[in-house]
């Protein structure tokens, strides 16, 4: 114990605050002047975050492969389903939101894909809310292939649905006579391949640094390549390689999605 009236009151606060910082410093705590500040310290406790990144489109382009291959990512986690939150349940708040994803380390990147959000008028806006600074995937393709591989999904559920160019053109008189067939903009498979529509509605909210388009075409003929961009933008170490997709791949990495099956083709027909 210190008889602290035998100190000058100079003495005294020296002393006081050498004492402090060594029970700070015990404690995890750092002495600046008379606040006592909370040291960083690395979080090795899995905490639930909210989205660092989103795949937000496009239906039908090779979403759930772009998410399949992120997977092979140790620095990556994604939610196990389509949360759907910034279009049908954004009024169960963002902690409820949270409580959807996987709990991550510090430095480990959350994900979520939802391909309707692209086309939702109202998530730009939300998810700016959420995270101005958050990082927008979208797998873009061949708009005709999008719309054909669309139908396609819908006629095995339906096998009354009409042909596709009957769903797909409608018949148009033009001034010099005859009946022409244009395409129907209209009909959501058509429409969806309209990429610039919502577009526009991204642009408002985010730069275009924040958003990476990726080919669905070329994440089938070359998904190293394609991956590499992705790692790239999100500010990961190269890991994901032709290399490793292919190693995973063959240890039997379950693909649900056709694009994901294509490109591992492609890969053992390079091997």
């Amino acid at each position: 114990m210190y008889s602290f009236k035998y100190f000058s009151l100079k003495r005294h606060v020296s002393n006081y605050k050498s004492v402090s910082r060594r029970f700070a410093a015990l404690l995890g705590f750092s002495f600046n002047g008379h606040t006592y500040m909370r040291l960083h310290k690395p979080n090795m406790v899995p905490t639930k975050r909210l989205p660092d990144a989103l795949i937000i489109g496009v239906k039908k382009c090779g979403t759930r492969a772009l998410l399949e291959f992120l997977r092979l990512h140790p620095d990556v986690r994604a939610a196990g389903s389509e949360v759907h939150f910034f279009d049908k349940f954004y009024h169960k708040g963002f902690e409820w939101y949270r409580d959807k994803m996987p709990p991550t380390l510090e430095g480990q990147i959350t994900m979520e894909k939802t391909p309707s959000y692209w086309v939702t008028r109202s998530a730009p806006r939300r998810v700016y809310a959420m995270n101005p600074s958050v990082k927008l995937l979208v797998v873009v393709r061949d708009p005709v292939t999008r719309a054909i591989s669309d139908y396609t999904q819908s006629a095995s559920k339906r096998p009354s649905l009409p042909r596709f160019e009957d769903l797909a053109l409608v018949n148009s008189t033009v001034n010099w006579g005859g009946v022409w067939s244009i395409v129907d903009s209209s009909w959501p498979p058509v429409r969806l391949g309209i990429y610039t529509r919502p577009l526009r509605r991204w642009l408002r909210r985010f730069p275009r640094s924040r958003i990476l388009f990726i080919s669905g075409e070329r994440l089938v003929v070359d998904p190293a390549f394609e991956m590499a961009r992705v790692q790239d933008f999100l500010g990961l170490k190269l890991v994901i390689t032709r290399k490793t997709l292919l190693l995973q791949l063959n240890k039997g990495l379950p693909l649900s999605s056709q694009v994901g099956k294509s490109a591992h083709a492609t890969l053992l027909r390079q091997n």
